[in-house]
């Protein structure tokens, strides 16, 4: 935490990158405090932003992070505002992306949309999930079709005149494939207006993102401004370096722990999180006091490991893995206590080892199976095997045996 952030409560200022503007020096219409005193003299929540395009399906560790500082808003009584971006993810955030990216349809959209709410805890108790879907007055779940959809051709250029191509190309990732020679497309301007204009139409007091989304949310400022409202607060917090420790989490370089993985997966990826990075992810994926921490880094790192894998699990879960990831470890498969399955029905016997791990999704492909198997990281209950040709006969060969790809992937072979 930075020391300029010292005068915001705990629970808004760890783990948080910055606040704009920040203004800590009293009756300011600059200072964030200023707006939640007010919020609370006049018994009225702060609406708090947070918008999503559902280009993806899955929901990471590095996603719950601007999710947890959403629910501690909704926990202090403030109002949610989730935004699906179901219209602004048909062009897609280009943000980080160095060519224009691909349009999705509305029905894509729509079933990424309702998988993403899922994930956050839709339909369950608040304490099992992510955010608060059932308090009165906490969630305000909205699409931004509903005003984006329909607006006119005299609303779009009143967008754009309160924006210009100097602006835009001040984007650092528009600057890059300008002078790359990289084609952007229009459209892709518009998407930071369409996403600021929806701060206007929910009338947004402050706006959560990762530290990427300044630009973004900054936008939305400068609309709120143009359209006679308070201009909202930006509030920016990290983007999770993922599990090889040098790049973010992102499921195309393969370094992410999913929400939806089973507990024992879960927690044997984090007990494995480079030690450099087991303070950061204590500190923006739990609550847990940092200052009373072992000084012994491999206890630190399995503390870390449990306690993020029962926030999304549940404590007895969260135990049961680390007994069971310490069984694996020491090679008493014998006394595992629960294990992830995985069916063998798609694959075609007789069966050579590189193929039928990739056919379970073990690993990404046949090259990558046989790199594995080559390189030792491969065993069955156990043993390691080293031919990539090594062939099952028939599927009794592996049923209920413990299938393992390095230290972080193990299934129970099923039918």
């Amino acid at each position: 935490m930075l020391d300029k952030f010292n005068e915001l409560p705990n629970w808004i200022s760890r783990g948080l990158d910055d606040l704009f503007p920040c203004d800590f020096s009293g009756d300011s219409d600059q200072s964030f405090l200023k707006r939640l005193e007010l919020s609370s003299i006049e018994k009225k929540p702060l609406r708090v932003k947070l918008g999503i395009d559902p280009t993806g399906t899955d929901i990471h560790i590095g996603h719950s992070i601007l999710f947890r500082k959403l629910r501690a808003f909704q926990d202090f009584g403030h109002t949610a505002v989730l935004i699906i971006g179901d219209f602004t993810a048909r062009i897609g955030d280009p943000t980080g992306k160095s060519k224009t990216r691909i349009q999705l349809s509305k029905d894509e959209v729509e079933s990424n949309a309702l998988n993403y709410l899922e994930q956050l805890g839709l339909g369950r108790e608040p304490e099992n999930s992510l955010l608060d879907f059932s308090t009165p007055g906490r969630l305000e779940i909205r699409r931004n079709s509903e005003w984006l959809e329909n607006l006119d051709l005299s609303k779009v250029i009143e967008l754009l005149s309160n924006s210009t191509v100097g602006q835009m190309l001040a984007k650092e990732d528009f600057s890059n494939r300008y002078k790359s020679g990289t084609p952007i497309s229009l459209h892709e301007f518009l998407y930071p207006l369409l996403q600021g204009y929806d701060s206007v139409a929910i009338n947004s007091d402050l706006e959560l993102g990762g530290t990427d989304q300044k630009f973004n949310i900054a936008m939305g400022r400068d609309l709120q401004r143009a359209f006679g409202q308070q201009p909202q607060f930006g509030m920016l917090l990290p983007i999770l370096v993922g599990l090889d420790g040098k790049q973010k989490m992102s499921k195309s370089l393969d370094n992410i722990v999913g929400i939806n993985e089973d507990s024992l997966s879960m927690y044997s990826k984090l007990e494995k999180v480079p030690d450099d990075l087991v303070f950061s992810y204590l500190n923006l994926l739990t609550n847990e006091n940092l200052k009373t921490l072992s000084s012994n880094p491999r206890e630190v790192q399995k503390f870390m490991a449990l306690k993020i894998t029962s926030n999304f699990k549940g404590i007895e879960a969260a135990k049961k893995a680390q007994f069971n990831s310490e069984k694996l470890v020491s090679g008493a498969q014998d006394s595992l206590e629960e294990m992830p399955e995985a069916s063998i029905s798609n694959v075609n016997f007789p069966a050579k080892a590189f193929y039928l791990l990739s056919k379970m999704e073990m690993c990404s492909s046949s090259s990558e199976a046989r790199r594995q198997i080559l390189g030792g990281g491969v065993r069955i209950d156990g043993d390691k095997i080293l031919d990539p040709n090594l062939e099952f006969d028939t599927p009794d060969d592996l049923i209920g045996k413990i299938l393992q790809v390095g230290k972080k992937k193990f299934i129970r072979v099923s039918n």
